[in-house]
């Protein structure tokens, strides 16, 4: 109840910032000027909002996209604002991860430094599908791409952070829809990557959303182990009020809208948290945490254990890897058939 007041009347927590913050506002003393960003999803609502308030404080940017050309479009609005920005396009289709493989690729022939990288773009699948690879939808776009594009772009992170002596940032979005999910993480992800029987579009975006908080407990984890001076954080952005307006007619809806308005975001607000964690100096060495409204926030039970995190890494690993000639099924059959496994199942 204490925490919905804050929300509602916008109260700043520890940070000085609160649900009511803008990205601008929290990145009002930020000189980015020498630093290179990418971030997905960057095409519409809050990662266009971010992209836009990182240019306009001078990061360089990095825009991958499905659509080069709607991608194009939003570096043309960036541009009209703030024509010095420097805002590089290129093409990147997170269901797939051969698609990932050749972006890294072509990233790294342009030999830029990386800096911060915001692993933003997420789908509702509303109809099930399963991606090239395999996997359900949702699961493959939301978490399993993000987790291969940041597994690739971690040297180049590691290694920028060394000779520049600023400290990088991954930012993951999430969703405090993560803490709907409840059951066997892998068997209900296997379950809906094989058949459409069992799935439900609700719960396989609250699947792929504590899937993106339990990948930051452990890249954390893995990043303190490797002493590299680049953080690992996940974010709530909170519920943007655009997207609800969308296709809503009718009374009843009408009424539902007005009832719950007071605790949405407009996309400057819904930016704020991204914006904050990716950039402010009093984060410097924190990682592996939840962000809400700008400040440390707590997540699910499921969303805060780390052995729940090193399996799904481990699981995760074996997806993504070339090498592999498992379908995902099998892949996930015999990882949760492990004795160890069972034991405390994911």
């Amino acid at each position: 109840m204490i925490e919905t007041v804050k929300h509602l009347i916008g109260s700043g927590g520890s940070s000085g910032f609160g649900s009511r913050s803008t990205a601008d506002q929290v990145t009002l003393n930020s000189d980015l000027r020498s630093l290179t960003a990418i971030i997905t999803g960057a095409t519409s609502g809050i990662g266009a909002e971010t992209a836009r308030v990182l240019a306009k404080r001078g990061a360089r940017l990095i825009l991958p996209a499905r659509s080069v050309k709607t991608a194009e479009e939003t570096k043309s609005r960036i541009l009209s604002e703030f024509p010095d920005a420097e805002i590089i396009v290129m093409h990147l289709d997170l269901s797939s991860l051969s698609s990932v493989r050749r972006f890294v690729a072509d990233f790294e022939a342009l030999h830029l430094p990386l800096n911060i990288l915001i692993n933003n773009a997420g789908k509702y699948a509303h109809k099930h599908a399963i991606s090239e690879d395999g996997v359900e939808m949702t699961f493959a776009t939301n978490y399993l791409g993000h987790f291969l594009l940041t597994k690739l772009l971690l040297k180049k992170m590691i290694e920028t952070a060394a000779q520049t002596g600023v400290q990088g940032r991954i930012v993951n979005v999430t969703s405090v829809i993560h803490s709907w999910f409840s059951g066997d993480m892998l068997q209900y992800l296997a379950d809906i990557s094989r058949n459409n029987r069992n799935y439900d579009a609700t719960r396989a975006y609250a699947l792929s959303k504590l899937a993106n908080v339990l990948h930051t407990i452990e890249l954390s984890r893995i990043l303190q182990k490797m002493d590299a001076n680049v953080t690992a954080n996940c974010v709530h952005p909170g519920i943007v009020r655009t997207r609800l307006t969308r296709d809503r007619e009718g009374f009843i809806t009408d009424l539902v809208f007005f009832l719950t308005s007071k605790l949405l975001k407009s996309v400057p607000q819904a930016a704020a948290t991204t914006c904050y964690v990716a950039t402010s100096p009093r984060l410097r060495n924190v990682s592996g945490k939840y962000f809400s409204d700008c400040n440390e926030a707590r997540t699910s039970k499921f969303g805060s254990c780390s052995l729940k995190a090193q399996r799904l890494w481990t699981a995760s690993q074996l997806l993504v890897s070339p090498s592999s000639t498992l379908n995902v099924y099998k892949t996930f059959h015999s990882f949760t058939n492990d004795p160890i496994c069972k034991s405390q199942a994911i």
